[in-house]
C-alpha cells in the first residue's frame, strides 16, 4: 500500500540529479552541433533548434526541481484524473482538424506556435495510475481476472488509442514499461507466455495492416536494396557511426549532418553524437546512462512504501527502453521506431515530460533509504 502521509525529510540523490544534469547538457550541445547547418538552411538562423531546446530545457528543469519538492504520494490522489486527462487528450489529438500530422502521424496538439504530444502525458500518467493500481492490488496480481486482466485492458486500451495515430514506437515504449511493472508486482510467468505469443500475432498483424511498417522491416534486413529509399536513414546513420573511430572526427565536424541523415537533431543525434566525439563519447554517454538507471533502481528498491516503488520503477523503466530501442536502431540492431533519445533528442513534450518525471523520481530519493 502507499503512504499518504510520507512527509520531505532528506536530500535527494545528488549523483542521480548530477547526472542528468551533464546529460541534458551533452544533449544540448548535441542539438546544436547536429542542427546548425539545417537550420540555417530552412530558417536562416543556425541557433534555431538550440534556441528552441533551450527553452523546452528551462520549462523541463524548473518542472523537475517543482515536482521534487513536491511529495510524490500526493500522485496517488490525483491518478484518476490525470489518467482520465491524458486518455482525454489522446481522444482530442484524433479528431479532424485540431491533431497535427508529423511522418505519417497524427500525433501533435498544435498551442500557438508550439506543440504538445499527448502520448507523452499518457506514459507518465499511466505510470502514475499504475503504481496506483498494483500496490493497492499486489495481493491480486497472480489472479487472472482480479489482477493480471484488470491492468493488461487498462494498458492497452491506451496502446490501441496511440496506434490510431498511429505511434507504434510510442506504443511499444508504453506497453513495455507497464509490462514490466506487472512482472516485478509479482505476476505469473505463464500469464505473460500467453500474453507473448498473442503479442507476436497482433504485431504481426500490426505491420502486416500497414505497408511503410513492412518497408521499415525490409529495410532493416537490406537496407542496401533500397539505399535512395527506405533504407537512406538507417546508411546515413551506419555512416555517420563509422567514421567516426575511436576519437571522432571532432566536436562540429560532422559530415552527415550535412543534408545525408535527415533531421540528424532527433532520432538519429545518437549518430552524430558518435561521429563527432567518437567510441569514447558513445561510450561516456551510455556509462551516464547506466549510472541513471542504477541510482534510479537503488530509488525503487529503497522507497519508503509499494506505491513509491512502482512509481520509481516506471520511471526508470520508461527511460531505459527508449534508451534501448533508440540506441539499437541507430546503430541497425532493429528496424527504425521513431523513439527519440531521453535528454538529448530535440523535442519540447518529449524533453519537458522527461524532465519532470525525473523530478518524481528525485522527490521518491529524498524518502528512500540510500
Amino acid at each position: 500500500m502507499f503512504n499518504r502521509e510520507i512527509s520531505i525529510k532528506d536530500k535527494p540523490d545528488y549523483i542521480l540529479l548530477t547526472v542528468i544534469l551533464l546529460i541534458l547538457l551533452i544533449g544540448i550541445v548535441m542539438v546544436y552541433s547536429s542542427s546548425y547547418i539545417w537550420a540555417e538552411y530552412k530558417y536562416a538562423d543556425s541557433l534555431y533548434f538550440v534556441k528552441r531546446q533551450l527553452l523546452f530545457a528551462g520549462v523541463g528543469v524548473a518542472g523537475m526541481f517543482f515536482f521534487m519538492y513536491i511529495p510524490y504520494s500526493n500522485w496517488a490522489k490525483y491518478a484518476k484524473t490525470i489518467l482520465l486527462v491524458c486518455f482525454g487528450l489522446l481522444l482530442i489529438v484524433l479528431i479532424p482538424g485540431i491533431g497535427l500530422t508529423r511522418g505519417g502521424a497524427q500525433s501533435w496538439i498544435g498551442i500557438g506556435a508550439f506543440s504538445i504530444q499527448p502520448s507523452e502525458f499518457m506514459k507518465l500518467g499511466l505510470i502514475i495510475f499504475l503504481a496506483v493500481f498494483l500496490s493497492v492490488n499486489q495481493k491480486y496480481i497472480t489472479s487472472f481476472k482480479k489482477g493480471f486482466l484488470p491492468a493488461l485492458l487498462l494498458v492497452f486500451t491506451a496502446f490501441g488509442l496511440i496506434m490510431l495515430q498511429p505511434d507504434l514506437g510510442t506504443g511499444m515504449v508504453l506497453v513495455l514499461t507497464c509490462m514490466i511493472m506487472i512482472f516485478v508486482s509479482g505476476a505469473r510467468i505463464s500469464h505473460f507466455i500467453g500474453l507473448g505469443l498473442l503479442g507476436l500475432v497482433g504485431f504481426a498483424l500490426l505491420i502486416i495492416s500497414a505497408p511503410y511498417r513492412i518497408s521499415r522491416i525490409t529495410a532493416f534486413l537490406n537496407p542496401w536494396e533500397d539505399p535512395l529509399g527506405d533504407g537512406f536513414q538507417i546508411i546515413q546513420s551506419l555512416y555517420a557511426i563509422g567514421p567516426g573511430g575511436l576519437m571522432g572526427v571532432g566536436l562540429g565536424n560532422s559530415l552527415q549532418k550535412y543534408f545525408y541523415l535527415p533531421e540528424p537533431q532527433t532520432d538519429f543525434i545518437f549518430a552524430i553524437l558518435g561521429e563527432e566525439l567518437g567510441f569514447i563519447g558513445g561510450t561516456i554517454l551510455l556509462l551516464l546512462f547506466i549510472l541513471l538507471f542504477w541510482r534510479g533502481i537503488r530509488v525503487a528498491l529503497e522507497a519508503p512504501d509499494s506505491f513509491g516503488r512502482f512509481l520509481a520503477l516506471g520511471i526508470v523503466s520508461m527511460l531505459t527502453v527508449q534508451v534501448m530501442i533508440n540506441i539499437s536502431v541507430v546503430i541497425g540492431l532493429i528496424p527504425v521506431t521513431g523513439i527519440t533519445l531521453p535528454f538529448l533528442s530535440y523535442g519540447g513534450s518529449s524533453l519537458t515530460l522527461t524532465l519532470c518525471s525525473v523530478g518524481i523520481l528525485l522527490n521518491i530519493s529524498r524518502n528512500a533509504r540510500l
